[in-house]
């Protein structure tokens, strides 16, 4: 008669030990990690000479504005300098606040741990995200690279700050996946929280429609149509509330147009490559930034168009790249080529061996670069 042999570490030969490989994208999910753990190390070093603390050093940019918003909320009338508003929390999305404050609550610590927390694992939620989704129109390795790539991405960097990009990101990247099942009242709500993130979530708004619209054609399923419905509820919820709040439809835009000075602007990209191209020395470092991330931005759109991406994949890339390639005076800086992820997949399915490794050593770099500038210099803002 056969009888299993268990010895401790087997059973019917098989080690019971888990395996590195087993766990899903455990390059990309211990990279992440690693990079969150050095930047925390540098800047508790660097804090035994500032004396800022962890919090203070790493709540700075955005992350002042939402912890403003957290601890006094959001201003019943526009401050106005000089004829014009002044920069206030409302140019902010609620969903991050909303966040933190419930966690808050919960768990009685600082709204800056709690922030940084709530950066640190939506921002691995959306690495997770980024590989899955991958994994449901293409092949496990190319999903590994993929993750990998987008973990150690330059304008990953966020992750460790208090900004809202990862629950920006993780709603969109398993948004789409949602949208590839045709989980419609999924995709629906993690829409509205992406729109409630920030207003680049009405870029995943057009992926649902061009979702819905092609399922009523192969099926004329009126159920698709609650996906459309619900993506931008987040952003319109924001725009009533501070309606009623502030008694100003466009409180939002006001805001950003006199505290920040940002604008819509069609001619902003090609103001930035002439600038470049007439005199490739005059630029500062944020004109030479943008610059590069414009070109990165055309290379890796065509060739996610010649990976044949699936269109709701490539309407959410195209209409990210849209929104912040006009978007004066952000542009494609490394956080906004970031939010337009389907490029980083594209890259990472693109290419393997070699070509791919000195792409991740490329990105690694230049995310050292962008942290250590965003954390001890005022010269370039994220």
């Amino acid at each position: 008669m056969g009888t299993t042999v268990t010895t401790g570490s087997t059973v019917a030969g098989r080690s019971m030990r888990p395996r590195t490989r087993d766990l899903p994208f455990a390059r990309a999910v211990g990279a992440y990690l690693a990079v969150r753990l050095v930047i925390l190390g540098v800047v508790a070093l660097a804090d035994l000479a500032t004396h800022h603390g962890l919090v203070g050093d790493l709540s700075t940019w955005d992350g002042a504005w939402f912890l403003r918003a957290v601890n006094h909320g959001w201003p019943r009338h526009l401050p106005i300098v000089d004829g014009h508003v002044a920069a206030n929390p409302i140019a902010f999305f609620p969903l991050l606040v909303v966040v933190i404050r419930a966690l808050d609550t919960v768990t009685g610590l600082s709204a800056g741990v709690v922030g940084l927390a709530v950066s640190g694992l939506s921002g691995l939620g959306a690495v997770l995200g980024v590989g899955y989704l991958t994994r449901a129109f293409s092949d496990a390795p190319r999903a590994e690279r993929a993750a990998l790539l987008f973990a150690l991405s330059p304008g990953s960097f966020v992750f460790s700050l208090i900004y809202a990009e990862g629950l920006l990101l993780s709603a969109v990247t398993w948004g789409l996946w949602a949208l590839l099942r045709r989980r419609w009242w999924l995709a629906g709500v993690l829409g509205a929280l992406a729109s409630a993130a920030s207003p680049l979530g009405l870029a995943f708004a057009a992926s649902t429609a061009v979702a819905a619209l092609t399922e009523w054609r192969r099926a004329r399923n009126p159920r698709a149509l609650v996906a459309p419905v619900l993506a931008p509820v987040g952003f319109v919820a924001w725009m009533v509330y501070l309606r009623v709040h502030t008694g100003t439809w466009n409180a939002w835009r006001l805001t950003e147009a006199g505290g920040w000075r940002s604008r819509f602007s069609p001619l902003y990209p090609w103001r930035i490559i002439w600038r470049f191209v007439s005199n490739p020395l005059s630029p500062t470092m944020t004109g030479q930034i943008l610059v590069a991330g414009t070109l990165v931005t055309v290379v890796a759109l065509v060739i996610a168009f010649r990976e044949h991406q699936p269109a709701v994949v490539l309407t959410y890339a195209s209409a990210a790249v849209f929104l912040a390639a006009f978007a004066a005076p952000v542009g494609l800086r490394p956080r906004m080529v970031m939010v337009a992820f389907p490029l980083t997949i594209a890259l990472a399915t693109r290419w393997s061996g070699w070509r791919f490794r000195a792409l991740v050593g490329v990105s690694t770099v230049l995310l050292a670069l962008m942290a250590i500038e965003t954390l001890t210099s005022w010269a370039v803002f994220p």
